[in-house]
């Protein structure tokens, strides 16, 4: 199924651009450096849509920690140290998707996505394990549009280059998400990473926001697995229990 037409008012290549073919160690995209890494309004338009939205989204929350509850047990969310805008740590907050292996029983390459719970699987694919993260964006942790916030062992793999990525607020979602999603390596991301790094604004987020509900709604949410990324393999651990 392909997305839809953007709004009137939109230029066509805000969202979906030529496909990025930089490679690692390359000079910075277009070769640009950010003057901005941010633009005035885009604080204001996260608060504004989170509180719109926040009382149907939190009763879909509570619907989906339930059902992982009853199905598969405590705990239900899963808290996470990542990286944030100028390489600032925070923790994010997940609904929790896959089992609760204690450190050190996991089976030998028992890759993430085996891990994956029944109950899980529904949650990635409509994106509902997501929801919590909109107390990260009322704590000014994120933003509702932005690079996705990465674990800080991949950050350690990245290039200069790719470093820029973390001039950006970290997002729920971003170009990335709307162009391939977790298909995509974790080089090709980053490259739709600094494409937004360098471009983002207030008609690119609403175009953003606008295709990332049609991904969801049209099934775009399937997990794939990155255990041979160069940058992203590697176990995802539960940082508390909650």
């Amino acid at each position: 199924m392909s997305a839809p037409p953007l709004p009137d008012g939109y230029p066509a290549d805000a969202v979906v651009a030529e496909v990025p073919t930089a490679t690692p160690g390359d000079a910075p995209l277009d070769n640009q450096v950010p003057q901005h890494t941010s633009y005035r309004g885009k604080r204001l338009l996260d608060l504004v849509i989170v509180c719109l939205i926040i009382v149907p989204t939190a009763l879909l929350c509570a619907i989906a920690a339930l059902t992982h509850l009853i199905a598969h047990g405590r705990p239900v969310l899963f808290r996470q140290q990542r990286v944030g805008r100028d390489g600032r740590l925070f923790v994010l907050l997940k609904l929790r998707t896959m089992r609760n292996d204690p450190v050190g029983q996991e089976k030998p390459g028992d890759a993430d996505t085996a891990r994956v719970t029944a109950v899980g699987r529904v949650l990635r694919r409509t994106s509902l394990d997501e929801l919590p993260q909109l107390v990260n964006v009322l704590r000014g942790q994120m933003s509702l549009v932005g690079p996705r916030p990465t674990l800080p062992y991949q950050v350690r793999r990245y290039t200069d280059r790719q470093q820029l990525r973390l001039l950006a607020t970290p997002g729920l979602t971003g170009l990335a998400q709307v162009h391939g999603r977790q298909r995509l390596s974790w080089p090709e991301r980053i490259e739709w990473d600094l494409r937004y790094v360098l471009r983002q604004s207030l008609r690119l987020d609403l175009a953003i926001l606008f295709l990332t509900v049609w991904t969801v709604l049209s099934g775009g949410g399937a997990t794939a697995s990155h255990d041979q990324d160069p940058i992203a393999r590697s176990s995802e651990r539960m940082l508390s229990d909650a």
